[in-house]
């Protein structure tokens, strides 16, 4: 079993949080925690889901929780590189119809700074 691994990096002035393995219950909470840094430093949040294996509703209310916060303070929160078969639960609950949803991070990244030039 592959150990759960989670990172961020700002590009420009977008922060990307890259997770990698199984977001779940346990792991939920460092995501959590990793998102509210990034909201202090970041306006505009791309979450990468490529390297997610799996994804359960403790880890999307995490998500869902700031990404209504974030677009309350008047910034975004994108999702980048859902694979359906890990994160069904985000097409099963209606949010993948939400929540601004990109195929790479590149793109959103694009997406995130059009919107910023836009203000």
């Amino acid at each position: 079993m592959e150990e759960f691994q989670l990172s961020w990096q700002a590009h420009g002035g977008v922060g990307v949080v890259k997770p990698v393995g199984d977001l779940d219950i346990v792991t939920s909470r460092q995501l959590d925690d990793v998102l509210a840094k990034v909201r202090k430093a970041h306006t505009r949040i791309v979450l990468d889901l490529s390297a997610v294996d799996f994804m359960d509703t403790s880890s999307l209310a995490v998500i869902v929780g700031h990404w209504k916060s974030v677009e309350a303070a008047g910034g975004s929160l994108a999702l980048a590189g859902a694979r359906y078969q890990s994160t069904k639960s985000l097409w099963i609950t209606g949010l993948a119809d939400r929540i601004p949803l990109y195929q790479s991070v590149e793109l959103a990244i694009d997406a995130a700074e059009s919107a910023a030039g836009g203000d």
